[in-house]
């Protein structure tokens, strides 16, 4: 009941052809959901086990992933605690955090987690209708990312407030920390191989900042969880990847577009996963261009030997944008597999 590739991947197991994953695989920009979309809500999508397992099969079918990933959202723990969430389109808290006594109204983490069992509903759901070859992963979204939208709404780093209430952090980022861990555990449980922390906003933190911000979570979230989560953080430098290649206990991590993966690869040598990393906005180009893309951004890691490629997650720098051709998708894993395989 596992994709063979992507269990080699996390393995460190040398193979020709890696797994291929793309994050937001399924979404805006693939029929199968906006025909979903005609009919439910993104809330019914999530929250309906049975519609997110339809959702998420979507991609599988039509594209051939290797790995199939829990649909939902980071932004339900939060909502969870009792912050009132609602999407129109975009997400909308009834109430922010701005100081230590809001602390007071949110709902006991362990009655809040009550509220997540659609999750592990719809993780069970997507495995049973999963082939045996393909395998499954689940996602909750990075603490500072979460404290972001708690406090100011969004998640784009340039806010002062997150950075400023050290306070208000100090308070909430552990009440955050003991969601995640049952969070995380709940959809292990559920049957996700491995479960990725998605941490936009912490890609806007310094080195510095990073260490003494995120890591700490992190580290408590691989000691509870050893080799069983994966991490991402869009616009971080080669600092916060030593951090995170040097994290005992993470099984790997995704890389956005702006670095060279094949020489992170080299230097991996297998020790964890390298999730990425072609540059999403070019799938948008024309076939020709788009190939020619693809070609130059592949020749380097075709020139590294199939040891030094262990632990290759082949996809995008970021996730999927709205409107990206599917024939691009499609062409892209078939791509893959026809040169290396």
């Amino acid at each position: 009941m596992s994709n063979l590739r992507f269990q080699n991947a996390l393995q460190g197991i040398p193979q020709a052809v890696p797994p291929v994953w793309f994050m937001r695989q399924a979404g805006r920009y693939h029929q199968h959901y906006q025909k979903l979309k005609e009919k439910y809500s993104f809330e019914d999508l999530c929250k309906n086990p049975e519609l997110a397992a339809r959702t998420a099969m979507g991609p599988i079918e039509d594209f051939d992933f290797d790995l199939a990933i829990l649909f939902s959202d980071i932004l339900f723990p939060l909502e969870a605690l009792g912050m009132g969430l609602r999407y129109n389109p975009g997400p909308q808290f009834d109430w922010q955090i701005q100081g230590l006594k809001d602390l007071e109204l949110l709902i006991p983490v362990d009655d809040a987690i009550g509220n997540l069992q659609f999750q592990k509903k719809a993780v069970q759901l997507t495995r049973s209708m999963l082939p045996t070859d393909k395998s499954l992963i689940g996602f909750v979204g990075g603490l500072y990312t979460l404290f972001s939208y708690a406090t100011v709404g969004k998640h784009n780093g340039r806010e002062p407030l997150p950075l400023m209430a050290r306070d208000l952090r100090d308070a909430f980022l552990p009440i955050l920390e003991e969601l995640l861990v049952q969070n995380i555990e709940l959809q292990l449980a559920g049957g996700a191989e491995i479960v990725m922390i998605f941490d936009t906003a912490a890609g806007s933190l310094s080195p510095h900042l990073f260490r003494d911000i995120v890591l700490p979570g992190l580290q408590r979230f691989v000691r509870e969880f050893p080799g069983k989560i994966g991490y991402y953080a869009l616009g971080v430098t080669r600092d916060h990847h030593s951090m995170l290649s040097n994290l005992k206990g993470l099984a790997g991590y995704g890389m956005d577009h702006r670095f060279a993966i094949e020489h992170s690869l080299a230097e991996n040598e297998g020790q964890k996963f390298i999730q990425g990393n072609f540059d999403q906005s070019l799938l948008f180009l024309n076939t020709s261009d788009f190939e020619r893309c693809f070609r130059e951004w592949l020749a380097p890691i075709k020139e590294l030997a199939v040891e030094e490629r262990a632990g290759w997650v082949c996809g995008l720098g970021h996730g999927v944008l709205p409107g990206t051709p599917e024939k691009h998708v499609r062409l892209f894993v078939e791509k893959i597999r026809e040169t290396f395989g």
